[in-house]
């Protein structure tokens, strides 16, 4: 075979894989924001190709699902392990939670088909908490060791406390709450927020308006 066939040969290939990204990409946006635009029609629209495209990669709505989950859960495992080169592993770990949220945002659009998908393929569960907690106990270990954050605090206590978060709230902008929690949970296990809670006393009358009474008088 000539090199400009074996060119001709690759290029369907190569279009196809350029595609299916598209169609998942577009997914992931079009089931985060959820509603009535969250439908396939809606996918394609957004990834600039025809349903019959989309279908030819996904022959099925579950197994769209499953492909966009997939993805986020192995971006996200692959975002810890470039963290890990962080130089402040306490703020390594606060992106990668942060970075969870949108995963979630994506999740909650297409929780009634993933429910579906995963009793399809049952280690989707599995799958999906082992890798999250891997990386989660990666950075965390990271911090700990660096004496950035107590060491009481386990990798399944970090995604529960996550997942908390962010299903408690629902309504518009909850994902800037989420982050701003975040932010005041990781504050909260930091261990020179600890050391300062500690050292830092009371006065002696346990009144420190009257401490500062006595010192003008």
């Amino acid at each position: 075979m000539s090199r400009s066939s074996e060119k001709i040969a690759r290029k369907p290939r190569a279009d196809a894989a350029r595609n299916r990204e598209r169609v998942l990409e577009a997914a992931k946006a079009v089931f985060s924001a959820g509603g009535a635009d969250a439908s396939l029609e809606a996918v394609a629209r957004r990834a600039e190709v025809g349903i019959g495209t989309l279908y030819r990669h996904f022959p099925t709505r579950e197994a769209l699902y499953e492909a966009v989950y997939r993805r986020e859960v192995d971006q996200l495992c692959d975002f810890a392990e470039q963290l890990k080169n962080e130089r402040k592993p306490v703020d390594a770990l606060r992106r990668w939670l942060r970075s969870n949220v949108e995963f979630v945002a994506t999740k909650k659009g297409m929780s009634a088909a993933l429910a579906v998908a995963a009793q399809a393929s049952p280690e989707l569960r599995s799958y999906t908490f082992g890798c999250l907690t891997r990386s989660a106990a990666a950075l965390l270990d990271r911090a700990v060791a660096a004496g950035e954050i107590r060491s009481d605090v386990s990798p399944e206590d970090l995604i529960r406390t996550l997942i908390g978060m962010c299903y408690m709230h629902d309504q518009p902008g909850w994902q800037a709450n989420v982050a701003r929690l975040l932010d005041v949970f990781i504050d909260g296990l930091s261990v020179s927020e600890q050391r300062l809670a500690t050292t830092s006393k009371p006065s002696r009358s346990g009144n420190p308006f009257s401490e500062r009474k006595k010192r003008r008088d």
